[in-house]
């Protein structure tokens, strides 16, 4: 089970990094850094072996980058979770995107708790440059050989999961209620995801891949990809109003991209939520046979 304490603890750590830093954790600032360093103590008080990908990237040539971690176990085969790690600069970016990697961190942690052995090797990362165009999550495709791109089962992108107005979206890998389909395999994990809430008795509602987050480097690459999403700038119906409470005609996040996205901006039912189906949807697509409470870490690394 996730702990929202933990969750709470990953909060309160992004928030204290963007107040000690001008206010935002923002590409390239002490924001973002501190806001790597809490990220990287955690995975490695929890056996993990986080390492930085360096990149840089636009006219001021901006060094930034990303962190990765892996579980120790695996087929050869990779399951990437992903959730950008900088906020826009006018405002510490809780819900877009503290939420994400919260969520993503504490299934890490949970995972090397329970001593989970993923038949799949699940890769934890935590983008950066996103707010400036995704640069993160497109150096790490641009680098991966045609074998090792073809190796990745999946990718699950979580940015924007805790918002004060919620509806919960999934990204529409069939392409049933959007433009176009995701790669091959996209559909499948769009229907792990809608099964997992179904069984909570949450019906949720397709998203398509409209390249505005870091699935885009996977879907251009051809790596199957899904997600969650609780929404940002888009204005509730009244219909997802009825369905999922709230205010209709009023923003998913009012405090999108601005100051007062705080970490009293983030609903932590909504994000404990989110985090456990994205827990779920690890053990499913990862293999952890019989869930969590079996087999005994290989030394997450």
């Amino acid at each position: 089970m996730v702990e929202p304490s933990g969750l709470t603890r990953h909060l309160e750590a992004l928030q204290a990094a963007a107040d000690a830093n001008g206010g935002n954790r923002a590409d390239a600032t002490g924001g973002y850094e501190a806001s790597a360093a809490y990220v990287e103590e955690q995975l490695r008080a929890a056996g993990y072996e986080p390492r930085r990908q360096e990149f840089s990237y636009g006219r001021r040539n901006v060094d930034a980058f990303n962190i990765l971690a892996d579980t120790g176990s695996g087929s050869g085969s990779v399951l990437v979770l992903g959730a950008h790690l900088d906020s826009v600069e006018e405002g510490p970016g809780l819900n877009d995107n503290g939420s994400g990697v919260a969520a993503v961190l504490e299934v890490a942690l949970r995972l090397a708790a329970e001593g989970a052995v993923p038949r799949e090797r699940i890769r934890f990362a935590f983008w950066g440059g996103e707010e400036d165009g995704m640069h993160g999550s497109e150096h790490y495709v641009e680098e991966l050989s045609r074998a090792e791109a073809a190796a990745h089962v999946a990718y699950l992108n979580v940015d924007v999961v805790g918002s004060p107005n919620a509806v919960v979206f999934v990204y529409d890998g069939d392409g049933s209620d959007s433009e176009e389909a995701g790669p091959e395999g996209s559909a499948a994990v769009e229907r792990v995801l809608q099964d997992i809430l179904r069984a909570e008795g949450v019906e949720a509602l397709p998203f398509g891949f409209i390249g505005d987050s870091d699935y885009d480097a996977f879907v251009q690459g051809g790596i199957p990809a899904g997600g969650l999403f609780t929404g940002d700038a888009g204005t509730k119906s009244e219909a997802e109003a009825r369905v999922f409470g709230g205010q209709a005609g009023v923003q998913y996040d009012e405090c999108y991209h601005r100051a007062c996205d705080t970490i009293g901006n983030v609903d932590m039912a909504v994000l404990e939520q989110m985090t456990e189906t994205l827990m779920s949807a690890t053990v499913s697509l990862g293999g952890i046979e019989g869930g969590l409470a079996e087999g005994a870490q290989e030394g997450a690394g």
